[in-house]
């Protein structure tokens, strides 16, 4: 929408009218055909239609152009009226800065700053207003620390407010304290599943180990009755060889005794081993052989 025309001192040219609102342009744009609009009468025109409204030409947003600088220039020097004028403001100032003077205008209505106040007042009064709204805060002058409006005075109890206050605080504490309960008991049941986890493994290893000890147990065992055995055969083998030998002393002690037949020659061999030899213990030949050979084997 385009600036009032009955807000404007004299006389405005038609050319500087929008084509769609028939006000002061706002914010200008040109077709080709040169008919000018405002800027949001043109754009809201172009969502329905694709044509020029005042002669029918076809037009797109694409080609709309901004205001030939001689009707900019026409338009920046129009006189114009502040908007706040009903409210006493007699500011006529140019097109180009009326809204700089409306952004200062003491006659403008701004809104109470403070929180939840739905007033508008005029510039020059808010200062006033400001000191007397009933929603202007201000610190409790007991001593609680707690910021009270002023419509809320006579209500204001410190004791009620701390305790409340505590109350919040007791309820957060209690929040956090659960919060902490179920993290340490959420750590604590993840431990103890990783120490039973560990437990099984070290029992496994455990008896792994008493498997194979078992086995070394079991082998040391059959070492040591092999060595056992082996030695026995060792000190039969030497008790043998040592009867052996006092065999053969006997025997050479026997044949040189005083009264012996004169020696002889000796037989074959083959006649001395099927003859059987003289003497105490009545052994062969070939017996006391063969013992010879068992002991040099072992």
């Amino acid at each position: 929408m385009g600036y009032d025309l009955e807000r404007f001192v004299g006389y405005v040219n038609e050319g500087l009218l929008c084509c769609v609102c028939r006000d002061v342009l706002e914010d200008p744009l040109q077709a080709p055909c040169e008919h000018a609009f405002c800027s949001s009468c043109i754009n809201s025109w172009l969502v329905h239609h694709h044509s020029c409204p005042e002669d029918r030409q076809p037009l797109e947003g694409a080609l709309l152009r901004p205001l030939f600088r001689y009707m900019r220039n026409d338009l920046s020097r129009l006189q114009i009226r502040c908007r706040n004028r009903e409210q006493g403001c007699e500011m006529v100032c140019s097109l180009e800065s009326v809204e700089r003077h409306e952004r200062e205008c003491e006659y403008s209505l701004v809104a109470c700053t403070n929180t939840g106040c739905p007033l508008q007042v005029e510039r020059r009064s808010l200062q006033a207003h400001l000191s007397t709204c009933e929603f202007r805060s201000r610190e409790c002058p007991h001593g609680c620390g707690y910021t009270i409006l002023s419509c809320e005075d006579a209500q204001h109890s410190c004791v009620a407010e701390l305790r409340t206050e505590l109350e919040l605080l007791r309820s957060e504490m209690i929040c956090k304290m659960e919060e902490v309960r179920h993290e340490m008991e959420s750590r604590l049941d993840s431990q103890r599943r990783h120490m039973v986890q560990k437990e099984s493994l070290l029992k496994s290893e455990v008896e792994e180990l008493k498997g194979q000890l078992s086995r070394v147990m079991s082998d040391v065992r059959a070492l040591l009755g092999a060595e056992r055995l082996h030695r026995q055969e060792l000190e039969q083998a030497e008790l043998e060889k040592r009867e052996l030998l006092e065999l053969l002393k006997s025997l050479q002690r026997e044949g040189r005794a005083p009264g012996t037949a004169p020696a002889q020659a000796p037989p074959p061999a083959t006649e001395g081993l099927r003859r059987p030899a003289s003497g105490a213990h009545g052994l062969t030949l070939d017996c006391m052989k063969r013992k010879s050979r068992e002991v040099t084997v072992i």
